[in-house]
């Protein structure tokens, strides 16, 4: 398995209304210092893939896609006041 679909894969079991980190991803796929890889994989990914649910350590979404947004509200993902997800209440680690 490529790591890219090591990515895929982890990435399709974020359940709606969770998000996860570029880096937990990373983690996940056993490359703890690849979160940029994850963020370029997930860039170039096939359809099908919920990479909406993915954002950064922060909580901040991808600049330049404000559709990441929507998606995540949709899904019933909490933001905090300044628009980043709440990882406090919704972050999902992995299993």
């Amino acid at each position: 398995m490529t790591f890219q679909e090591a990515v895929y894969g982890w990435v399709r079991r974020v359940p709606p209304g969770r998000a996860t980190t570029y880096g937990q991803i990373a983690l996940l796929c056993g490359r703890p210092r690849a979160a940029r890889a994850v963020g370029t994989a997930l860039a170039r990914g096939p359809v099908g893939v919920p990479c909406h649910r993915v954002v950064n350590a922060r909580g901040g979404t991808a600049p330049g896609w404000p559709r990441q947004r929507q998606l995540l509200e949709r899904e019933g993902v909490p933001l905090l006041p300044d628009g980043r997800v709440d990882l406090a209440r919704c972050f999902w680690p992995g299993s």
